[in-house]
């Protein structure tokens, strides 16, 4: 490894959609300086890990994937950074026990890594352990005028907004992405017309609580009209929102524009009223039916997905079964469901004390997977004998020999290819003649 030679990255991203998008502005803003990317990590000599803070499922297989790293770093010159939410929220605990990193960047200190990442290879190349830290917050960072470096593809994500002001108790996006700040609408316009330009169909707008968007006189409901009237966009999606911030203008907006999907992603996380006031998610159980009953009413067809976390803090048996009541209302065209596993430095650490076992949990979970798989599989078997516009997104996952897309509402439908097969990003109408719980199937 030599700065006389073009450094080669490989960057992993873990979690969300977020870290996917900040992976291709970290990619963007690395090749600006002279660093090559490549997909093979034997061939790095950076590797970068895009981490995720949110659940502990990612958190093992974000130290499991290090585990595998320090080997690595055994046999060659390899410079490791992490990256993203859980460097910024275990920052000590990582820079202490793990020894082979060394950069840690937090999602606002991206600009920073060309530089992180320089010194670093100096270091190494001089025989030195030098590490590079850049967690420090910032109530302004949007990364205004930088153009991700996107893989070719469908769907272009494009974040309008970063950081949360929400503080739900459970949640530890506050302390690792900040406040709340809002891109410049113009500038998101520009990406998407530039997304359009490359070939993206469809457009989704990112935020960690996106329909608070608000910039000026720029509200949510305008940004995502004015983003569906691009030239060349055929599908603008959005995630994710809060149950809080959504006036009838954004609804009779999603149900007006022929390009705003059919689809809402409405975290519920709980039934209970008193588990809702823990978590801070400020609505009742009466609030959230009538806002589910406002959207469904206003947008004939919507397709209405959702969160639930199952064994938070004092949930009791009654608890729970006020949130299976509301699944089996509210009749979800689909939900992922999660135990509750506490976040250090969120108020529910501090505050509450987890004392649901994890095997309740896990047995809450089931239930409540079971109950939603029925009623997913319900509501597909409606569309049976329907035709359907399909956005093709390419090969089925499981058999090459079918092809997959999405409906508007964010079904997946696949069918066999032997009866014509349009390229990715083609609009296509299928006639849907059967449907599972997972997947609708056309022709």
């Amino acid at each position: 490894m030599s700065l006389k030679t073009l450094p080669h990255v490989h960057i992993e991203t873990f979690g969300c959609q977020m870290n996917e998008s900040d992976s291709e502005l970290v990619r963007s803003m690395l090749k600006r300086e002279g660093f090559v990317f490549t997909e093979d990590r034997e061939r790095a000599d950076v590797v970068l890990v895009n981490t995720c803070a949110i659940r502990e499922n990612a958190h093992n297989k974000i130290y499991a994937h290090l585990s595998e790293l320090k080997a690595v770093k055994k046999q060659r010159l390899l410079v490791v950074g992490v990256l993203g939410c859980m460097a910024q929220n275990l920052k000590s605990d990582l820079a202490d026990k793990e020894p082979i990193i060394d950069v840690l960047a937090g999602p606002d200190a991206y600009r920073q890594l060309p530089s992180l990442l320089t010194t670093a290879i100096e270091a190494q190349e001089q025989g030195l352990a030098q590490k590079g830290f850049a967690l420090d917050l910032s109530e302004y960072e949007t990364y205004e005028g930088i153009l991700p470096d996107r893989d070719s593809g469908v769907n272009a994500w494009i974040t309008v907004m970063r950081g949360c002001d929400n503080f739900c108790s459970f949640c530890v996006v506050p302390y690792t992405r900040g406040r709340e700040r809002s891109r410049d609408p113009e500038s998101i316009l520009r990406e998407a017309r530039d997304a359009a330009a490359r070939g993206f169909k469809q457009i989704t707008l990112l935020g960690q609580n996106v329909n608070s968007y608000l910039h000026g006189e720029w509200d949510f409901a305008k940004l995502i009209r004015a983003v569906a009237d691009q030239a060349g966009i055929e599908r603008v999606r959005f995630t994710s929102p809060h149950p809080k911030d959504f006036p009838r203008a954004l609804i009779e907006a999603i149900a007006a524009h022929p390009k705003v999907c059919n689809h809402i992603h409405l975290p519920l996380q709980a039934g209970s009223n008193r588990i809702l006031e823990l978590m801070g998610r400020t609505y009742t159980e009466a609030e959230y039916l009538a806002l589910a009953d406002r959207i469904r009413r206003t947008i004939p067809g919507v397709v209405l997905t959702t969160d639930i976390i199952c064994g938070f803090c004092s949930e009791s048996d009654e608890d729970f079964q006020a949130t299976q009541r509301m699944v089996e209302q509210v009749q979800f065209d689909s939900a992922y469901i999660f135990k509750y596993s506490e976040r250090k430095n969120t108020i529910a650490a501090r505050k509450y004390t987890d004392d649901v076992p994890d095997q309740v949990k896990g047995q809450r979970v089931s239930k409540l997977v079971e109950i939603q798989r029925a009623i997913t599989a319900e509501r597909n078997r409606r569309h049976i004998g329907k035709d359907m516009e399909i956005l093709v997104e390419g090969d089925a996952t499981r058999s090459s020999s079918q092809g997959m897309g999405k409906t508007d509402g964010n079904i997946t439908v696949v069918w066999d290819k032997s009866t014509g097969h349009p390229g990715p990003g083609t609009i296509v109408t299928k006639h849907i003649f059967d449907a599972s719980a997972a997947t609708l199937y056309g022709k």
